[in-house]
């Protein structure tokens, strides 16, 4: 869900930050595209960071560093 939400926000930001030329008082639409981009990209990020802790092929198990005990 997070990531398919990011992927939406980089999108918006991308087609509002340079494509729109719309003007209103107060309102500058290319800053809120920015924002959105920025925003998706760091959410994309983290989405990615937080899946790559969870994959099933990484091994973050403490290892047992007894096993060979030599005495």
């Amino acid at each position: 869900m997070a990531t398919g939400l990011s992927l939406f926000l980089v999108a918006a930001g991308a087609i509002l930050a340079p494509g729109v030329n719309y003007q209103t008082s107060g309102i500058e639409v290319q800053t809120i595209g920015i924002i959105l981009l920025v925003v998706g990209i760091v959410g994309l990020a983290f989405s990615m960071l937080f899946l790559a802790s969870i994959a099933p092929f990484s091994d973050r198990s403490p290892r047992d560093v007894h096993t060979h005990d030599h005495l």
